[in-house]
């Protein structure tokens, strides 16, 4: 027997120098085989994995073999996929090379003679026969060690297996007992087996052989015991349990968890080197460069257990264990066992964000709640799905609960939305911090405080467009307004806003035109086309003059008249009524002609309108209340105080008029009562006459005090020319 360290250098030294010339490989291989397939051979000195090229096998021509055999380019392990008959073909010459895909060869060839072996070569080392000479001592036989023999021993029948004999005289022998079992023996004493053995029907046998004389007396008187005994022969393989389910071992499982335990049985002789079954791992192998084996098995017991190399969650295993019986050694039958094992996951991973940070966000403070402010991802490495459910949450600032989480546990998505209204004066940004766990709990080491996503939400403050004091604009013209008249004026809700620049956006006629500044809206040429009962409406747009990205519109609806014919009939005078400047919440109520009989049989409505005149269109406002009447308000916030004729163009269906109003402005007290001028009282001087007098008198003082002060200089300058003798002496007393 070879020592396992001898064979163990000889596999090494191939691999280990694969430019060397491969020794030939020698392999039996019994015919026959009923085991099941593939049926691995041996282990093929092939070069390391790195080494590039695919393996070729070829058979006795040179060509690819397409026979039965075949080499598992994962363990190197030549296999033939079918029985063999050794009438068919006794031996077969391989090679096996690695070769590039233009045929250059990398490594070998590596000769393999594989040779079948003849179902009696089965039996080789057995004792076939035996040649018992037997004597008499002292009328006694002589005890015989038992004879064995192969079972199912391939040689014609019968077959001369001993020799009795009688040294003693002339005596015939025959079987005791024996008339119709596989063993005869003749009158000579030769001693034969009539068929082959089973040692599974029957084990042993006790011959017992009587010698008698001439006259049939038995002599000696006891039998001669000659035990047969059937050796067994190794003709059945190891047979492997059934392939069961998969094994589920969960993932980061220790080296030494046990795996299962493969009990493979041998129908031979218990206890004999045939039935001495031996296990070896084929697959999977070791990987380059991993510390150790995934799977550890026990060649003696049969038990895998877990190895050093890791495992990840997920993989389907398939190992392949090869039951060897004589011990293992040569000419050892074998099968191939295989037992399926899952890798099944388990909580070890933490869910992870797909980026740490988002690039900040721009919100305008008037973003409506609801709004979706971003999308994001996070990912769990773990198979399993209930590990892969999420739970998210805003872990950092947003303390007054401005924004919401909302997702699905399984998907993996979560959408950041607005809950309230934003403010730039209350916060100008917000920095979140989005955190995820998983919702199962975690296994292994410590998954730490979960992974975590800040968001950066800036808020833009926005300023409101420009607001228009109308949300839409109507004027009713005939269609002979002269060009230049003033139809009315656009202006902003707030007077104190920022100025507006103003502009037409379809007027496709060409028939109106808007001053840029004032929004005052003119009728910019003959109104040629237009049909009494036609409108007309354009787009006013309006922009902010210092933004002008802030713009509002409003549409502006002209009514065409029929053109008033030549006699205006006479229209009673509205009476003189007051509003108040600056302007107030009041207007006055302007009815249509009194009288018409068409209204009074009840054939329509009057449609009301300021006149063309331009100072009109913009002092003044006016608005239908019903088909009778009509209100008109200041249009301005300050009107100058005075009595002021409106002039108002009343239509109703084909017939129009024109009606004078008369408004006096003026100054109101807090009642809204009109504060009138005081005339001037009789007798009283009037502002002009007061003055004069002030002015004549403050003249006629200075007038006496120029006098006054050239009399006194005249008179002190005639005291200074008389002479000094001139002045008396006054004597003392």
């Amino acid at each position: 027997m070879v020592p396992a360290w001898l064979c163990l250098l000889c596999l090494f030294i191939p691999q280990a120098f694969p430019g060397a010339q491969p020794a030939e490989v020698y392999v039996d291989v019994p015919e026959n085989y009923g085991g099941n397939f593939p049926l691995y051979l041996t282990k093929l000195p092939l070069p390391r994995k790195e080494t590039e090229g695919q393996i070729v096998l070829s058979g006795d021509s040179g060509v690819a073999a397409e026979g039965p055999f075949a080499v598992d380019p994962q363990s190197g392990f030549l296999l033939v996929t079918r029985a063999l008959d050794r009438e068919e073909q006794a031996e077969y010459q391989l090679q096996v090379t690695v070769e590039t895909e233009d045929g250059r060869v990398l490594w070998g060839p590596q000769h393999v003679l594989v040779h079948v072996k003849d179902e009696n070569d089965q039996a080789s080392g057995h004792q076939a026969t035996a040649t018992v000479d037997v004597s008499i001592v002292e009328n006694t036989w002589v005890p015989l060690d038992p004879v064995h023999l192969a079972e199912n021993l391939q040689v014609p029948y019968p077959h001369h297996i001993a020799q009795v004999h009688w040294s003693g005289g002339d005596v015939h022998y025959h079987l005791e007992s024996q008339p119709l079992g596989p063993f005869d023996v003749d009158k000579e004493g030769k001693l034969y087996v009539t068929r082959e053995l089973d040692r599974e029907a029957q084990a042993e046998y006790l011959l017992r052989v009587r010698a008698q004389n001439t006259r049939g007396e038995d002599y000696p008187a006891e039998p001669l015991e000659l035990h047969v005994v059937v050796m067994d022969e190794n003709d059945n393989m190891p047979v492997c349990p059934p392939r069961g389910p998969a094994i589920s071992i969960p993932e980061l499982s220790p080296p030494g968890t046990k795996v299962a335990k493969l009990s493979a049985e041998d129908a031979d002789a218990p206890g004999s080197p045939n039935s001495h079954v031996v296990y070896r791992l084929l697959s999977p192998e070791p990987e380059e460069g991993a510390e150790g084996r995934a799977f550890e098995l026990d060649s003696t017991s049969g038990s895998v257990t877990l190895g050093a190399a890791p495992l990840q969650a997920g993989q389907n295993i398939l190992l392949q264990v090869l039951v060897i019986d004589l011990g293992g050694a040569e000419g050892g039958l074998s099968s191939t066992c295989e037992i399926a094992v899952t890798i099944t996951d388990i909580n070890d991973h933490a869910p992870e964000f797909t980026t740490s940070q988002i690039e900040p966000l721009s919100l305008p403070e008037d973003t409506e709640p609801g709004t979706l402010v971003t999308t994001l991802m996070a990912t769990d490495a773990d198979l399993e799905p209930a590990f892969r459910l999420m739970d998210f949450a805003i872990e950092a600032g947003d303390v007054e609960g401005t924004f919401g989480l909302d997702w699905e546990p399984d998907s993996g998505r979560v959408q950041l939305r607005l809950l309230k209204n934003l403010s730039y004066e209350a916060a100008p940004s917000h920095k979140l911090v989005v955190v995820v766990r998983s919702v199962a709990e975690p296994v292994g080491p410590d998954p730490g405080p979960g992974a975590t996503v800040t968001v950066t939400v800036l808020v833009e403050r926005v300023t409101p467009p420009p607001q228009l004091d109308q949300e839409s604009y109507e004027a009713s013209v005939p269609v002979s307004t002269p060009a230049g008249s003033l139809l009315l004026t656009i202006r902003p809700s707030d007077p104190m806003s920022n100025p507006l620049r103003f502009s037409l956006v379809n007027d496709s006629e060409g028939w109106l035109c808007i001053e840029e500044v004032s929004g005052e809206v003119h009728i910019a040429r003959a109104l040629q086309g237009a049909q009494p009962g036609d409108m007309y409406t354009v787009l006013v747009e309006a922009q902010d003059a210092d933004e002008p990205t802030l713009s509002t519109s409003a549409t502006l609806v002209i009514h065409f008249l029929k053109a008033p014919s030549a006699p205006t009939p006479t229209v009673a005078p509205e009476p003189s009524r007051h509003l108040c400047t600056p302007r107030q919440d009041r207007g006055v109520v302007v009815g249509g002609p009194r009288g018409d009989p068409d209204l009074a049989g009840g054939h329509g409505p009057y449609s009301f309108a300021l006149g063309p005149n331009p100072t009109a269109q913009r002092d003044w406002r006016l608005r239908a209340l019903n088909g009778s009447h009509a209100y008109l308000t200041l249009g301005l916030h300050w009107v100058e105080p005075r009595e002021h004729v409106v002039p108002i163009v009343v239509s109703h269906h084909d017939r129009v008029w024109q009606i004078q109003v008369r408004v006096i402005v003026c100054r109101c007290n807090v009642e809204g009562q009109c504060m009138r001028k005081v005339g001037r009282m009789k007798g009283m001087p009037t502002k002009l006459s007061a003055v004069g007098i002030l002015v004549g008198t403050l003249i006629a003082i200075g007038i006496f005090l120029i006098l006054i002060f050239t009399h006194l200089t005249l008179a002190r300058k005639k005291d200074l020319d008389q002479p000094v003798d001139s002045v008396p002496l006054k004597a003392a007393v």
